[in-house]
This record gives structure tokens, C-alpha cells and sequence, in this order.
């Protein structure tokens, strides 16, 4: 490596030639932060970062790579998340010029944990300052950020579609990670809370997105107010913490899945009228194994059959295992 010096600077003594000094840790760490960077309209040179947020979260920002400053709020990831979402964040949202928005860093972002800073905020303030999507083009992902499911295979944001009604419509879309120019397709709302297995922020997202367009009469939100009505009411809920519990109690408390379905009285017989739990049946319930038929586990379960398995299976009460 060459190493640049000034006519009045002296050259490296012997012993420091030959070996590089190491860099603070901060220095490295700072780098290994940086996600992707680009030139923005203007010619200036700008990066998108990852770093450090409240209570474990991580901030993706955008700022001017030259000065370090103009630093902008792309996404701002719970702790529990997989580590690889900051860099999928980056790739989706430098994939596409036209859809690249974030809103400037405030005071809170930096001091607050991500569950007070809720999505609906997010959205809020991206709807205030234009529209959600650009209408005027084929764009159907524009948003503040998407969200992967559990698999890692799709990732889900709002947008428009053109259909049948001379206006848009705003729906949930799908798309895969790594193929931002692929088109979307029109998912329901129940299909985003099962991909992810957890109703927030689809709820929040969507609740702000029908007041944001409840009077604009050039957006039709009729369908998508229907899945979030038709969700709210529904009696099939999410069974993940019933599945966790039932685990959690097999694995900490010295039960069997037999001896939780027995409880239950799902009751089967072998060859000798010898009697046992019908696992198979609390399996398929708390999503472990699929229905027949079927590839996956279901990721839904009836609320009565909830409050059966949480009653009497574990002896707990059933708002114990029900997701908000």
C-alpha cells in the first residue's frame, strides 16, 4: 500500500514501515455499518447506515456520505428481528429512485424503544409529506418500508392497483425479496398477519392507511376496509403463543403433547384399547404439523379450540395465549 505524505512531512521510521496501525473499534464498527450507498439527484454522494437504537433496536439511516449529516429515517427494526432485515431494508429501498423516501431523524427516534415508536407514526408522517405511492406510474411498492414474513420469502407493503374501478385501489401487495422489478400481487390482510404471524404492524398500518384515504375520492379503500373489518371480528385467531406455550410447558413443566390432548379429550386407542392423547390433533392445532392436505401448518386456530387447550391442556387462562 502506498502511503501519501506532504513535501514537509517526514517519512514512516523503520519501525512502523510494513505494518498498519489498527483502527479504533468504533472506526470498524462504523464501517461495517454502512449497508449500501448512492448519488442522489443532486450529484452528492450519500449512504445508508445501520446503527445502534433503543433497547437493542436498530436504526437504518440515510445520510450524505461527505459531511455525515442530513441523516434520514429509512426503517427502524425491533431487537428481535432477524439480523439480515437491515440489509434487506437497504436493497429494497435503494432498488428503486422513484420510491426512495424517508422522513429526517427526530430526537425521539434515537431515545425512544421501537414499540412507542409505532409504524402508524411512519406512515403518518410519509402520507403527510406525499402520496403513499406514485400514482403516475406502474410502482405498485412504494412505502415507507416492507415487511418480511417469518420464511424470509415475501416481503408485503401497501400500494395501489389498477382494476376494474376507474380509481386505484389500495391493497396489501406481495413481493419477493431480491426482485424489486417483479410484479406485484394483491394479498389480503389476513395473508400478511399469517405470513408474519403477528397482527401488528399489519393493523396499524392498514387503520392509518383508510383514515389517511377515507375522504379522497380518487382511492378506493373498500376492499381493504372490508378484509380489516372482516379481521377484527373474526373468531380464527393466530395460535403462536398457544404453540409456544404448549412447547414451553413439554420442555419446562414435564408434560407430554399426550398428556395436554388428554386433557383436552382428544382421546385414541391402540390395537390393546390401551388409551393416549391424540398429538397429532393438538399438533395440527397449535400449527406444529399441517392439516391434510396441506403443505405447511396452519398459522390459525379457532378461538374455542384456543381456550380449550389453554383451560384445560395447560391449566392457564386463555388470555395468556391471545395475541393483541
Amino acid at each position: 500500500m502506498t502511503i501519501a505524505t506532504s513535501p514537509h512531512s517526514s517519512p514512516p521510521s523503520p519501525s512502523r514501515a510494513g505494518r498498519s496501525r489498527p483502527r479504533p473499534c468504533s472506526q470498524r464498527r462504523a464501517e461495517r455499518a454502512v449497508l449500501g450507498r448512492y448519488t442522489d439527484h443532486a450529484g452528492r454522494p450519500r449512504e445508508v447506515i445501520a446503527r445502534p437504537g433503543y433497547a437493542g433496536s436498530v436504526l437504518v439511516l440515510d445520510r450524505d456520505a461527505r459531511t455525515l449529516a442530513d441523516r434520514r429515517l429509512v426503517a427502524h427494526l425491533e431487537s428481535d428481528e432477524p439480523a439480515g432485515n437491515a440489509e434487506l431494508v437497504c436493497r429494497h429501498y435503494l432498488s428503486d429512485p422513484r420510491g426512495r423516501w424517508c422522513r429526517p431523524v427526530s430526537p425521539e427516534d434515537l431515545r425512544a424503544p421501537k414499540s412507542s415508536i409505532a409504524p402508524s407514526s411512519e406512515l403518518s408522517a410519509a402520507v403527510e409529506h406525499g402520496p403513499l405511492v406514485d400514482r403516475e406510474s406502474d410502482d405498485l411498492a412504494r412505502s415507507v418500508s416492507g415487511l418480511l414474513d417469518r420464511h424470509r420469502r415475501h416481503i408485503y407493503r401497501l400500494g395501489f392497483v389498477h382494476s376494474r374501478l376507474s380509481i386505484p385501489e389500495l391493497r396489501w401487495l406481495c413481493c419477493e425479496p431480491g426482485e424489486p422489478g417483479r410484479q406485484r400481487r394483491p394479498v389480503s390482510v389476513r395473508e400478511v398477519v399469517a405470513s408474519l404471524e403477528s397482527y401488528e404492524p399489519v393493523r396499524a398500518l392498514t387503520n392509518d392507511a383508510l383514515r389517511r384515504y377515507r375522504d379522497d375520492s380518487t382511492v378506493s379503500v373498500a376492499i381493504l376496509r372490508a378484509e380489516a373489518e372482516r379481521m377484527n371480528v373474526s373468531h380464527i385467531v393466530l395460535n403462536r403463543a398457544l404453540r409456544h406455550a404448549v412447547l414451553r410447558a413439554v420442555q419446562t413443566q414435564g408434560m407430554s403433547m399426550s398428556e395436554v390432548a388428554l386433557r383436552c379429550g382428544r382421546i385414541k386407542y391402540d390395537a390393546r384399547g390401551n388409551a393416549s392423547g391424540e398429538t397429532s390433533w393438538l399438533a395440527r392445532r397449535i400449527g406444529i404439523s399441517p392439516e391434510g392436505g396441506e403443505r405447511e401448518p396452519t398459522p390459525w386456530v379457532h378461538s374455542d379450540v384456543l381456550a380449550l387447550i389453554a383451560r384445560s391442556g395447560l391449566g392457564i387462562s386463555p388470555r395468556e395465549v391471545e395475541l393483541g
